[in-house]
């Protein structure tokens, strides 16, 4: 039956590109390091390295967290694309595209499924490549919330369309998973995606706004980057039970200047 060929053709696939995936790790670390290593701030650039291991490392935990609405990848996880943004956001696109390709890679490794290597290059490299995107955001306006949230949208949506592309390519293959009425890959695909990208970029947003509003996010920022970002203050912070309010001070200065006791 062809389908099952289909699906033996791709298991087989799966299983070179693995292996490639895993060369592939390899070899961006080895250039992101010799990277680092030829740059002048070489302090900055180690300080840089290890903030993208620590997101990566926390992103690809919270993709273990995550429910299946579909069959075959698609998943929705507990706001996994938040650090890598985060990382994007402060850093930059350059430096967020790589660490989107390897987040990329590393949910490949963790749960490999393609059809064929070029839905490999679509769904693991291109789509998670997205998270970059969010680099731009910090120069759209002065707002930090509406910076992210607008980023984190662009990038979304960015990685909803080579999902999209890479599902017309699955459901043109007659690999039908639901008795639509219409033989329409476009359809199949769109369906296919909406259910599980767009709830997955909802909660990165939400996430985002609750990071915003609690001053969590500003906080992060200026640990990532504190030449770049200030550090965030407190505000209706009460004064210190040591330290004299204004009007404390005034007070005692014009008691100085009426005390009649003369000092001895």
């Amino acid at each position: 039956m062809f389908l099952n060929s289909l699906l033996e053709a791709s298991e087989q696939t799966t299983d070179l590109v693995q292996y490639i995936a895993i060369g592939a790790v390899a070899l961006l670390a080895v250039i992101v390091l010799a990277i680092c290593l030829a740059t002048r701030g070489k302090k900055f650039d180690t300080k840089s390295l290890a903030y993208a291991a620590v997101c990566l490392a926390t992103s690809f935990v919270l993709s273990f967290i995550k429910v299946s609405p579909v069959m075959y990848g698609g998943s929705i996880t507990l706001a996994s694309w938040v650090p890598v943004l985060i990382y994007a956001y402060a850093f930059g696109a350059p430096r967020g595209f790589l660490v989107g390709i390897i987040f990329g890679v590393l949910n490949f490794i963790s749960g490999p499924y393609i059809l064929t290597p070029f839905t490999f290059v679509l769904d693991y490299i291109l789509a998670f490549a997205m998270v970059g995107l969010m680099g731009f955001a910090r120069k759209f306006t002065k707002s930090t919330l509406t910076n992210v949230i607008l980023g984190t949208v662009i990038a979304v949506m960015a990685r909803f369309v080579m999902h999209l592309f890479s599902g017309m390519i699955y459901f043109a293959e007659d690999a039908i998973w639901v008795d639509l009425p219409t033989p329409n890959a476009f359809v199949y695909s769109l369906l296919y995606n909406l259910v599980y990208v767009i709830p997955d970029g909802a909660i990165c947003a939400i996430v985002f706004v609750i990071l915003a509003k609690t001053g969590t996010l500003d906080v992060l920022l200026h640990m990532l980057r504190p030449s770049v970002f200030a550090a965030a203050t407190a505000k209706n912070a009460a004064p210190a039970d040591d330290q004299p309010s204004a009007t404390q001070t005034d007070a005692s200065k014009q008691a100085d200047k009426t005390d009649p006791v003369q000092r001895s």
